[in-house]
C-alpha cells in the first residue's frame, strides 16, 4: 500500500463535492424545466446566453462563443440551436458586415417562454441549494455559490 498525498487527496474530496453538487442542482432544475416547460437545462441556458445580446459593438455572439458559454462543444450546441430553431425559439441570420458570419437570435416565442422558464430555474436553484446546504460536505460550496456577486 502506497501513501497518499492529504494536500491531493483533499483536492479529490473537493472536487467530488464540488461535482456531487453540480449533479444534484443540475438533476432537480432539469426536473423543474422539463415538467414545467418542456425545456432542458442546456436549452434554458441557451436561451438565457442568446437572450443577452445585443446591437452595440460585440452584442451578438459568434457560435464558439456561445459553445464556451453553455459549456458545450460547437458541434452539440449546433444541435442544440437546430432543435430550438425548429421549435421556432431561435432564428438565424446573416452577420450584416461578414456575410460569412451566421448571427442567432431568440424569436418571440423563445424569449416568451424564457420569462416564463426564469422563475422555475430561479426556485429549483434555490431548492437544490437550500437542501444541499443540510450536507455538511456541501455546505461550504453552497456559501461559496451564494457568495459570488453578478457582474455590473
Amino acid at each position: 500500500m502506497t501513501a497518499t498525498d492529504p494536500a491531493l487527496t483533499a483536492l479529490a474530496n473537493g472536487w467530488a463535492a464540488l461535482s456531487l453538487l453540480h449533479g444534484r442542482i443540475e438533476t432537480h432544475i432539469e426536473r423543474a424545466l422539463q415538467s414545467g416547460h418542456d425545456l432542458s437545462v442546456r436549452e434554458y441556458s441557451l436561451l438565457d446566453v442568446l437572450s443577452r445580446q445585443h446591437d452595440g459593438e460585440g452584442g451578438h455572439l459568434q457560435m464558439r462563443q456561445v459553445a464556451d458559454a453553455v459549456v458545450l462543444s460547437q458541434s452539440a450546441t449546433t444541435r442544440l440551436v437546430n432543435r430550438l430553431e425548429e421549435r421556432g425559439l431561435l432564428s438565424r441570420y446573416l452577420c450584416p458586415t461578414d456575410r460569412r458570419g451566421i448571427y442567432t437570435d431568440v424569436t418571440e416565442s423563445g424569449l416568451r417562454l424564457l420569462e416564463e422558464a426564469r422563475p422555475t430555474n430561479d426556485a429549483a436553484l434555490r431548492e437544490a441549494l437550500d437542501s444541499a446546504v443540510a450536507n455538511p460536505e456541501l455546505a461550504s460550496l453552497v456559501a461559496a455559490v451564494e457568495a459570488v456577486k453578478a457582474p455590473h
